[in-house]
């Protein structure tokens, strides 16, 4: 039997729910809400391409190309790129004249435009040779030799065994015999006693005979 209360008392209301956190009955107390979307970036844009069209190409290729036309033009015009060097041959008579193996002729009344790039006399096999290496007027090879040694040695090595003759010509007051030579070059040699004269290259033929008539 409960004990009899004072009659003064106020009865206890029971707690407020109003001032309790609010529960989510599915995560608890202060669980933030999901979102319904997870927050995705943009994707980023796709890089631009270079891309050079024809025109832009062909601008650049003759940007490069101004200098290296201006530089070829200096090197030719006022270096002489395109000119072979020349040397001088005097050296070489001289020395063919004081060791008197053989009589030399030094070659005269040429025309414009023969260079001389070569030349040189060394004693050889039952002899000795001269030797002028020339650039003609045309831009083409030619060579002069004048030597003791006995043609059958001397024309082999010099025309190789490719040489045959092809007959005479006469050119001023000497004959001379020619000869086919190594591939496109051909020669006239001059037979004399104690001497034989050959010149050979690719040259034009009126260059050869020019040569040929410069020398006898």
């Amino acid at each position: 039997m409960e004990p009899a209360q004072p009659a003064d008392r106020a009865p206890v209301d029971p707690p407020s729910t109003s001032d309790q956190p609010a529960v989510d009955r599915a995560g608890g107390p202060d669980v933030p809400e999901e979102r319904s979307h997870s927050a995705v970036p943009p994707p980023a844009p796709p890089a631009a391409r270079s891309e050079r069209s024809p025109r832009d190409m062909a601008i650049s290729l003759l940007v490069l190309m101004v200098p290296i036309v201006l530089l070829l033009a200096f090197y030719r015009g006022f270096l002489g790129g395109d000119q072979p060097n020349t040397v001088d041959p005097a050296s070489a008579f001289e020395q063919a004249r004081s060791a008197g193996a053989f009589p030399v002729s030094e070659p005269t009344g040429l025309g414009e435009g023969w260079r001389t790039v070569r030349a040189s006399y060394r004693p050889a096999e039952d002899g000795a040779i001269l030797r002028v290496g020339y650039v003609t007027p045309e831009g083409r090879g030619l060579q002069m030799v004048q030597s003791n040694v006995p043609p059958e040695r001397l024309l082999p090595t010099e025309l190789t065994d490719e040489g045959q003759p092809q007959g005479q010509t006469d050119l001023g007051a000497s004959t001379w015999q020619r000869y086919t030579a190594r591939g496109n070059e051909q020669a006239l040699v001059l037979l004399q006693p104690g001497r034989t004269v050959i010149v050979i290259g690719d040259a034009r033929d009126n260059e050869l005979r020019e040569m040929a008539r410069a020398v006898d």
